[in-house]
């Protein structure tokens, strides 16, 4: 596909005619329409909808779309996000002493995969600082304890903004993120090593290993203020047998982190994630 779109995230109230009311919108403007995907919830009474089009051909210049949708979405009660494909998102990954998530991330950017930039990596130890000086890529050790959490995470708030970045990405990031933290920075994907809700918190594979599962996972999610509760955006299983031992477990759920990690962060970053009531739509 060849030039800029315009991707447009939408939930309101599910009614009639709603499809129509935004290819209108659209095509009245010169639009042409690439991708449509929708999807009602019945049980929440929500309409939901991702729409790219062409921005070549279309006749309103970027900054007047939103405000001239607007409009269009007040009447509806929408609740919605506008997006251009050309934007280059800005991501920090947070790490603690793990590299397999973060080393996945860095060759995916680096192959292209995925179109972000990744200026700033965070620690709360040194250990993995070499990774980051090997990439180019800014690295800043913020040590945290109980006692200097709150400074500690205003200044890691500092950081973002100083850096201008649009997601945090926990590729094993080993620290609870206060509530207020996620209330002023909310969009944080974490990676959790258990296939959610089951064993949550610290050492699933170790308590996998005890109730002799047949299938451990991996659940991608966004970061809310109750840990490991929020919407999940990916998730895949792998089966495991009797003759595994606990270190099969890491070994087979490792590969599955990277994976699950990121496919939710491509999707994110394509904009094909849409929150609401603490769980998510995918859009194909």
């Amino acid at each position: 596909m060849n030039g800029s779109t315009a991707i447009l995230l939408l939930a309101c109230p599910d009614r009639q005619g709603l499809v129509a009311k935004i290819a209108n919108f659209i095509y009245s403007n010169g639009g042409n329409i690439i991708h449509a995907d929708h999807h009602t919830d019945f049980s929440a009474g929500l309409f939901l909808s991702r729409i790219e089009w062409q921005l070549d051909g279309f006749n309103l210049p970027r900054e007047i779309i939103a405000p001239a949708f607007d409009a269009v979405a007040k009447p509806l009660e929408a609740d919605w996000e506008l997006h251009f494909s050309d934007d280059v998102p800005r991501i920090a990954i947070w790490v603690t002493k793990q590299d397999h998530c973060l080393l996945d991330l860095l060759w995916r950017q680096k192959a292209k995969e995925f179109q972000a930039e990744i200026p700033l990596i965070l620690s709360n130890h040194t250990e993995l600082q070499p990774i980051a000086e090997q990439f180019g890529i800014d690295f800043h050790h913020v040590p945290i304890t109980k006692e200097t959490k709150a400074e500690q995470e205003a200044r890691e708030l500092e950081l973002l903004q100083q850096y201008d970045i649009d997601l945090v990405v926990l590729a094993k990031y080993m620290q609870i993120l206060s509530s207020d933290f996620v209330e002023k920075f909310p969009k944080v994907i974490n990676i959790h090593h258990s296939f959610l809700p089951a064993f949550a918190g610290a050492k699933p594979y170790h308590r996998a290993y005890k109730r002799g599962v047949k299938i451990i996972g991996a659940t991608a999610h966004y970061v809310t203020e109750n840990l490991d509760e929020g919407p999940i955006i990916e998730q895949d299983v792998v089966r495991v047998s009797h003759r595994d031992t606990v270190a099969d477990l890491i070994r087979k759920g490792k590969d599955l982190e990277r994976m699950v990690l990121a496919r939710a962060v491509r999707s994110h970053l394509h904009r094909r994630v849409l929150s609401y009531n603490n769980r998510t739509v995918v859009f194909a």
